[in-house]
């Protein structure tokens, strides 16, 4: 009897390694969280297996749920809050969607905001009246332990000076630590600030991401080019607003680059001429960031092969304006 247990204990090591390769053979499933800016996952995941002895197993998860945010204003550019989805027509990729999943009014989503604050040499006239404007926008618009905001300088290179945060008082100090002088790198400036600290961010709840670039719009040191920055913006799904620094009263190139750098992100471009307009467009930010529609809907045909999508929402009543992002680049499966 004293040799039983051993022999008992021998038995189950040996039938538990015989096992092992039905174990590995056996469907893995698991759940994810919905991921609002893009899409969620919507089809049960599948395994790859090599040829190895330790056998990685692979989830892969198709992507076709798109959301969008979006605003919507009457001819005399003010918002209008109290609409429904029946209010709107919505294509994607020159087709009407599958289905709409949800659509929200009024959303009131976190903020995840860069503040971006050109301090070449072109802007010195104005930059100090700059800097208290940009304070007071972070005071009023940030929301402690709900939004969170970065701010970077940027001449002929970019420098973050206040990492995401959501205390307005180290945000103001990282404000007050810009100097100005050098050139000017704004393409760069947008491309990194979206690659590095907006697309990697991406959480599992839904946010609203948007970058405010206080420039001239003139570069001439960017490493990217123009059309590089708005491609990374549309990827990481942000917003760009643009306020500019030219007190020339007339419209110059750098007035067209800023103009452009928000049309093909949904956003808007300020140009005031006075120093307390600054003031006002900051506050016209901040008011249109709460006055957002949201829509999620899963597009017809489609196919997770990378290549971008256009996407055209219109307002089915008369004299109504909607503005949201062109497109986005679908995930690559």
């Amino acid at each position: 009897m004293k040799y039983t247990a051993p022999f008992f204990y021998l038995a189950a090591l040996v039938l538990a390694m015989a096992c092992l390769p039905l174990l590995a053979q056996s469907p893995y499933v698991a759940t994810a969280g919905t991921k609002f800016p893009v899409a969620s996952p919507s089809v049960a995941p599948s395994i790859d297996s090599g040829d190895s002895a330790d056998t990685v197993l692979t989830i892969k998860k198709r992507v076709d749920e798109v959301n969008v945010l979006f605003i919507a204003t009457d001819r005399r550019g003010k918002f209008v809050r109290n609409l429904n989805q029946g209010d709107f027509s919505i294509l994607d990729d020159h087709k009407p969607p599958q289905s709409i999943v949800n659509f929200i009014r009024h959303t009131d989503l976190p903020l995840e905001l860069g503040l971006l604050v050109d301090t070449s040499g072109s802007v010195r006239s104005r930059f100090d009246f700059e800097q208290e404007a940009a304070i007071g926008f972070l005071q009023h618009t940030l929301r402690p332990n709900f939004d969170k905001a970065f701010v970077m300088g940027f001449n002929g290179r970019s420098q973050v000076v206040q990492d995401f945060t959501d205390n307005a008082t180290l945000l103001a100090t990282g404000v007050h630590r810009l100097r100005s002088g050098g050139g000017t790198a704004i393409f760069d400036a947008i491309y990194h600030a979206c690659r590095d600290r907006l697309i990697k961010g991406k959480a599992d709840h839904p946010v609203r991401r948007a970058i405010v670039v206080v420039s001239d719009g003139e570069d001439n040191q960017s490493d990217v080019s123009k059309q590089q920055a708005i491609e990374m913006a549309q990827r990481a799904e942000v917003i760009i607003y643009a306020i500019s620094t030219d007190d020339s009263g007339l419209i110059l190139r750098g007035d067209k680059t800023l103009q452009q750098l928000a049309d093909a992100t949904g956003g808007r471009a300020f140009f005031p001429y006075k120093m307390k307009d600054i003031k006002n467009s900051f506050a016209a930010i901040e008011d249109e960031l709460r006055s957002q529609y949201v829509v999620s809907y899963r597009p017809a045909d489609f196919n997770a092969d990378g290549r971008f999508r256009a996407i055209e929402i219109t307002a089915l009543k008369k004299d109504l304006q909607v503005r949201s992002r062109r497109g986005y680049y679908a995930p690559r499966q």
